[in-house]
C-alpha cells in the first residue's frame, strides 16, 4: 500500500513509520512540508498518488491553541480540509486523528463514538472543525479519536510527573479531570488494523479503563520506584493553565471493538512503557 504520512515526527507519526516497512511510506512534516499550503500539499499527493492519507499531524499543544485559536483553526481546521481535499482529488481514503476534547466532559458515562460533540476549548473546536471537513468531503474515511498519548522520547505526562517528582520531592496533580492514558505503540497497532479493514467511520482507540490525572501520577510514581513521593490532589480550579479541559472525557471503544479491534488495558501499557524507557524499578 502507497501511505502518505503527515506529522512524520511526531510521537505517533514516528510510531507509525517505525511499523510500516512492508508498505510505500512518504512521511510529511515542517518545515519541509506544511499542511496549510494546500497548493503544496496538493501537489505532493498528486505526485506520489497514495491509497491512504493518515493524518495524525496536528498542533496539540493545548494551551498553545489557547492563546493562538486562529493559528489552531488554520492548522487542525483547515489543514485538514487541505489534507481531505487532497485525498478527494487523488482518491485516496483518510484516516484523521482526532481527540477525546471534541466533547464537553458534561457527561456521566463514557462517551460513545456517535455521542454529541460541544467542545470547551480552542484545541477541541479546533480538531471538530477537522471532523467536519473529514466528513463533508469524504466519503471513505476513518476518524479516530484518542486522549492523553505517551511514548518514548518528547514531552508528555509520564515524563513530566517523574521529571518533577525528582525535580521538587512532592507533586500536586489535579483530580477532576478523567481520561484514558493511551500507549502510542498500542494506538499505532490498533490503526494499522483498523485500516486494511475499510470499515469507514468513527473510532475509539484508547486504552481500557478510566483514570484521573491523580490516580495517573500515582502509578507512573509506584512503577518507577517513586511511591514515596507525596502527591497532593487538587482541583483544575486550583491549577492554572490557559486552557479549560474537559472534566470527565473517557472515550469508550464500541466501533472498533466489533473489527476485533481493542487495546489493551491502561495500567498493563503503562508498565511495559516504564520497562521500556527504562522508568520501571
Amino acid at each position: 500500500m502507497k501511505i502518505l504520512l503527515t506529522g512524520h515526527k511526531g510521537q505517533l507519526g514516528r510510531t507509525l513509520l517505525s511499523f510500516m516497512s512492508e508498505h510505500k511510506v512518504l512521511g510529511v512534516d515542517l518545515p519541509e512540508h506544511d499542511i496549510t499550503d494546500r497548493a503544496a500539499f496538493t501537489a505532493l499527493a498528486r505526485e506520489f498518488q497514495p491509497d491512504l492519507i493518515l493524518h495524525p499531524a496536528a498542533m496539540t499543544n493545548v494551551d498553545g491553541c489557547t492563546r493562538d485559536p486562529a493559528l489552531a483553526y488554520r492548522v487542525n481546521g483547515m489543514g485538514t480540509q487541505n489534507v481531505a481535499l487532497a485525498a478527494a482529488e487523488v482518491d485516496a481514503e483518510l484516516l484523521y486523528i482526532s481527540t477525546n476534547e471534541v466533547f464537553d466532559g458534561k457527561a456521566t458515562t463514557s462517551y460513545h463514538e456517535w455521542a454529541t460533540r460541544n467542545p470547551i476549548n480552542a484545541y477541541g473546536h479546533s480538531k471538530l472543525a477537522g471532523e467536519w471537513y473529514t466528513q463533508h468531503l469524504l466519503t471513505r474515511f476513518y476518524i479516530v479519536r484518542t486522549a492523553w498519548l505517551y511514548a518514548a522520547g518528547g514531552r508528555n505526562f509520564p515524563h513530566r510527573i517523574i521529571q518533577l517528582a525528582d525535580e521538587r520531592g512532592s507533586l500536586k496533580v489535579v483530580v477532576d479531570e478523567i481520561g484514558n492514558p493511551t500507549y502510542v505503540i498500542d494506538l499505532a497497532q490498533a490503526i494499522l488494523k483498523l485500516m486494511t479493514t475499510h470499515a469507514y467511520g468513527i473510532y475509539h482507540l484508547v486504552n481500557a479503563g478510566a483514570v484521573s490525572r491523580y490516580e495517573f501520577a500515582q502509578e507512573i510514581l509506584r512503577l518507577s520506584g517513586r511511591a514515596h513521593i507525596p502527591v497532593a490532589p487538587i482541583t483544575s480550579d486550583q491549577f492554572e493553565r490557559a486552557s479549560t479541559p474537559p472534566s470527565y472525557a473517557p472515550l469508550t471503544n464500541n466501533a472498533a471493538a466489533a473489527l476485533d479491534i481493542q487495546l489493551r488495558p491502561w495500567e498493563e501499557a503503562l508498565a511495559e512503557f516504564l520497562a521500556e524507557t527504562g522508568y520501571a524499578q
